[in-house]
């Protein structure tokens, strides 16, 4: 006959320190503890990690000892999905505290099974009642203009600064180390400037539309498809070499090879169609690494802004 302890509590910035004050003697006596932190008691007990493990090590007469009811149930249904299980396996359940510390809530008895279950329901509308009063401090907060959650990890220069760094090249992670952040946060601030999505005037371009694209250039020039000056990053290049486009190849062939310190591009002259057909063919391959997405990214923007050869 052992005793078995379990403690849970809902949330990461919570403790398990009240339950182990309630248990403490029982903790002091060597027995073996049981947890399952940071788990909503919406998660039913069954399903819980830490519980899994209590009842796959008890053995039939140990006691499973709790706090307070509420760290192991907070429903109807749970109580109602655990107490065969426990009475099947010969396992008892004890509170350590309140009117419920000396009752075996694991006891068949009808007069138990009726108390448990009233119990779990008064439980289980605490916990929505728990949540009805935040969700109404939550609303009342943003009636007032409150800012909700937690500050931001960067300051509006910061911000800007990290928008334009990605915007000129800079990788997500040498962004991150650079301000102490984590990759998750630099993503987060790109994303609301909307820095990460292909500019509006690039996705007309590979839509067709050449006029949006030139607005100084008349309909009939920009119809007959335009031809531009683009700084080709050398691993798109790369990614082009086998490209099936005949049009495509015949561009890169034709193109300047430039050095840039370590690196290269390939200036091409061609049709805005060849341009976008590059983007378009490379953008698999290079989607699969940090050094392909910022080389794509360079291009698109390089093919966005390009300027039209008189």
């Amino acid at each position: 006959m052992t005793d078995l302890l379990y403690l849970r509590h809902s949330t990461d910035k919570q403790t398990d320190a009240r339950q182990k004050r309630a248990l403490a003697a029982l903790l002091a006596a060597g027995a073996p503890a049981y947890e399952d932190p940071a788990t909503s008691s919406r998660v039913l007990s069954l399903n819980r990690t830490g519980f899994k493990q209590l009842l796959d090590e008890a053995a039939v007469g140990d006691t499973i000892r709790i706090a307070d009811a509420a760290r192991l149930f907070r429903s109807v249904a749970d109580i109602i999905a655990l107490r065969p299980v426990l009475i099947r396996r010969g396992l008892h359940l004890r509170v350590e505290s309140g009117l419920l510390s000396g009752i075996d809530l694991a006891s068949d008895d009808p007069g138990t099974k009726m108390m448990v279950s009233v119990l779990a329901a008064v439980l289980e509308f605490q916990r929505d009642m728990i949540s009805e009063n935040t969700r109404e401090g939550v609303a009342a907060a943003e009636a007032a203009g409150k800012t909700l959650g937690r500050p931001s990890a960067l300051s509006e220069k910061q911000t800007a600064d990290v928008v334009t760094a990605y915007r000129e090249g800079a990788a997500v992670k040498a962004l991150a180390r650079q301000y102490g952040t984590s990759p998750k946060t630099i993503r987060r601030v790109l994303d609301e400037a909307r820095a990460r999505e292909v500019p509006g005037d690039l996705v007309a371009l590979l839509d067709g539309d050449l006029t949006a694209h030139q607005p100084d250039v008349d309909e009939d020039q920009a119809v007959a498809d335009p031809t531009v000056v683009v700084d080709v990053p050398g691993l798109v290049a790369e990614n082009l070499v086998d490209v099936t486009d005949d049009a495509v190849r015949e561009a890169l062939q034709n193109g300047q090879t430039i050095r840039r310190g370590q690196g290269y591009s390939v200036r091409v002259t061609g049709p805005v169609s060849v341009h976008a057909a590059m983007i378009e063919h490379s953008a698999t391959p290079l989607m699969q690494s940090p050094a392909g997405r910022k080389a794509h990214r360079i291009h698109s923007d390089r093919v966005a802004g390009a300027r039209i050869v008189s």
